[in-house]
């Protein structure tokens, strides 16, 4: 009866959706295990921990009917302003960081807020374009602007904490979010003519000299230069490089073993992928993020109403604006901001914040009417009485 039931719920989620972030994960806890092969830290099990508590969690959440999790925008939201303010009083600042951006935890380990932050965004975001949309707000400049002040207030709290990569993730989600919502291009060319105009502004006051640096060696032709403050990416690209087409092999390569690349478990993940996979590994994971991409947007233009298809949005522009300055690090086209990969990198608080994206979206599926989840077999049995 219960696998009868559990066949039933699969066939009625986005089933390729739930195969393509299956099939990330055990790939990542792959390279992750290769990484770690001759470290003392067992990231392996973390990672695997968080991916069996955020598959739990995401299949709980897709029964529920997004609309009526949606109801509780305000203490959702309130709740993530208040961890992401605890920062400020009881965060820590762990290795390999240049943030205190971490909350530890009871009974052992870490807890980074702003990763839940970012589902909690999508989800209140969402229902403010939705209320937005339903009064016919999105055109008007002062409904525009109660989505700018929205989306400010965790930008200014996470960057106060000093994780500018977090902010950028923030600020391009916001973009994609409101552009697909129906926001008029007008207010984008006004966002970015006012952007311009406060460049200068954030070059000498907001960025500290250690990401100038980071910036200045992405355009320097001087090797020492590069290497001095690119260090990461510069080995990270050899890493990449020495793969070849089909690379060393898992579990094979050299430069992995010896630790060449700094804490590749995390932001650099994809260079294990590159030197033991080759090319055609790092082929398969661009792939899959492509068509787990493809799988987001279907998901959105099935949707029921304009919230259920701003979740989706909301969730393809997290998983889409981190891949691509993720792999814009890696290979020296972006500068280290301390963003991981979706579903490869090492880390507890991500793995299981994204499975909770992930619950969102099949709740979308699930419930496209705003009907409460009934088995298909059991439905049907109704309707035969």
């Amino acid at each position: 009866m219960r696998l009868r039931y559990t066949r039933t719920y699969f066939r009625q989620t986005d089933k390729w959706l739930w195969l393509l972030v299956l099939t990330a994960s055990v790939i990542g806890c792959c390279l992750i295990a290769s990484q770690q092969r001759r470290d003392s830290v067992d990231f392996l099990k973390t990672q695997i921990i968080a991916v069996a508590l955020g598959f739990a969690a995401a299949a709980v959440i897709s029964l529920v009917d997004y609309n009526r999790i949606a109801r509780y925008w305000y203490l959702i939201g309130g709740a993530a302003l208040l961890l992401t303010i605890a920062v400020f009083f009881i965060g820590i600042q762990v290795s390999g960081t240049d943030d205190t951006g971490w909350i530890h935890l009871p009974w052992g380990g870490t807890f980074q807020p702003s990763e839940l932050t970012k589902v909690c965004f999508i989800l209140t975001f969402s229902k403010h374009l939705a209320i937005l949309s339903e009064k016919d707000q999105l055109h008007r400049f002062w409904g525009v602007m109660t989505l700018m002040l929205h989306a400010a207030v965790p930008i200014v709290l996470i960057h106060l904490q000093g994780d500018d990569g977090a902010v950028l993730i923030f600020a391009l989600m916001f973009l994609v979010m409101t552009f697909a919502a129906g926001v008029q291009i007008r207010y984008f060319v006004l966002l970015i003519a006012a952007g311009g105009c406060i460049l200068p502004f954030v070059w000498t006051s907001v960025l500290n000299s250690e990401q100038k640096n980071r910036l200045a060696a992405l355009f320097s032709t001087d090797d020492t230069i590069a290497q001095t403050y690119g260090w990461q990416q510069y080995q990270g690209k050899i890493s990449v490089a020495s793969g070849g087409i089909f690379g060393k092999g898992l579990f094979q390569g050299p430069r992995v073993a010896s630790e060449m690349v700094p804490y590749q478990e995390n932001d650099f993940i994809f260079t294990v992928a590159g030197e033991e996979l080759g090319l055609v590994g790092c082929a398969v994971i661009v792939l899959l993020f492509a068509a787990m991409l493809f799988r987001l947007l279907k998901d959105a233009s099935r949707a029921g109403n304009a919230l259920g298809k701003n979740l989706c949005i909301g969730f393809f522009s997290l998983i889409a604006v981190q891949v691509m300055v993720n792999l814009g690090m890696v290979l020296g086209i972006l500068p280290v901001v301390g963003i991981t990969l979706p579903f490869f990198s090492s880390g507890g608080t991500s793995a299981v914040c994204l499975y909770l994206g992930v619950g969102l979206v099949q709740s979308v599926v699930m419930h496209p009417d705003g009907e409460p989840y009934v088995p298909v077999r059991i439905r049907n049995r109704a309707f035969a009485h």
